[in-house]
């Protein structure tokens, strides 16, 4: 800073002023200022700004796994990437916090109540963090539910249409001609799980259809195991006398695995059998055949969760509206198809 005010010819307390409140300095100034910033490549340090004025610049992000390949596994990534990029442009740093153990739930609370952070976008799982008799909620900051419906808590929430999508996938697959279907679920009490299972029963009772038509496997393991899921059922497929035309999958893991487990065998894929998964994760264009799958707006919800977030944060008084659902699209590719016969 005091490079600049040297350059430009004024006290090191104008060049303060001018960067941080510049309607307190004559726009010659501020443009002298300006412009020897720029010369000099001289960056404020946020840090020592907000420390001045008591105000944190971090938002924290709390996922409930150790990593960030958790619930919707492959497209976490995509939503991460955009919700930070927004929040950077608006002057927010995004900081992570794991929640899969107590003493990483007492260190959240920590950052939540001493100030640490201004806000907190939670990601998937059914409980918000707590320690002993305190939770997140009594933090008295913004709370975003990224992925996870929590409007009824009041909790601002950014989702995608699981329910309508899956319905959306499966009435396709049946108007191909397919009549049994083999859903290989994910883990139990996940709401992801919930919703698209209930979306598949809504379109089979939509067609008419009973609820033997669909023969359900799983629901033991975590999406962090979405892969072993489709070992498990691609050999329980194998195995049977009289195989299902289609396999819904609850995420793109296990509809990936469940392909690369049945070609070996003999299983042409679509021709014995069609796959559908949901997520949209890039690598399902890249299986053979390219995965068919109800793709999640991972842009979009990493946008919008951030100006969410921008939102409470400038005018707490306007509230956001408390849900808010992006709808998933049905990426048709080479794993579906008619069933033989139809």
């Amino acid at each position: 800073m005091s490079d600049v005010a040297r350059l430009a010819g004024v006290a090191t307390s104008t060049v303060s002023r001018a960067l941080a409140i510049p309607g307190r300095v004559n726009e010659a100034t501020r443009r002298r200022i300006a412009a020897a910033a720029e010369q000099l490549g001289y960056i404020p340090n946020a840090a020592a700004r907000n420390l001045r004025a008591c105000r944190s610049t971090n938002i924290m992000a709390t996922l409930p796994g150790p990593s960030t390949i958790f619930g919707v596994a492959q497209i976490i990534p995509a939503v991460v990437q955009n919700l930070s990029a927004t929040l950077s442009e608006n002057g927010f740093d995004l900081l992570f916090c794991n929640r899969d153990s107590p003493a990483a739930q007492r260190h959240i609370l920590g950052q939540a109540f001493d100030g640490s952070v201004r806000g907190v976008v939670v990601f998937g799982a059914a409980a918000l963090p707590s320690y002993g008799r305190r939770s997140l909620t009594d933090a008295d900051l913004p709370i975003v539910s990224l992925l996870v419906d929590r409007s009824a808590a009041g909790i601002p929430s950014i989702i995608t249409n699981d329910h309508g999508a899956m319905r959306e996938g499966v009435l396709h697959l049946i108007a191909l001609g397919h009549r049994s279907f083999l859903y290989v679920a994910g883990p139990p009490g996940s709401y992801h799980e919930a919703e698209r299972f209930s979306g598949l029963v809504d379109a089979l009772a939509t067609a008419g259809l009973s609820g033997q038509a669909v023969i359900r496997h799983g629901g033991r393991l975590g999406f962090n195991d979405g892969l072993q899921a489709g070992v498990e059922a691609a050999q329980t497929y194998l195995a049977m006398e009289r195989r299902p035309t289609a396999v819904v999958c609850c995420a793109d893991d296990a509809a990936i695995s469940f392909i690369g487990t049945v070609r070996p065998h003999g299983v042409a894929v679509p021709d014995d059998v069609s796959i559908l998964g949901f997520d949209g994760a890039a690598v399902g264009a890249f299986c053979d055949p390219p995965l068919t799958t109800l793709a999640q707006p991972t842009r979009d919800l990493g946008i919008r969760a951030a100006e969410v977030m921008l939102q409470l944060l400038k005018n707490a008084a306007a509230a956001p509206p408390l849900k808010t659902t992006l709808p998933s699209r049905l990426l048709l590719r080479g794993s579906t198809g008619a069933p033989k016969g139809a």
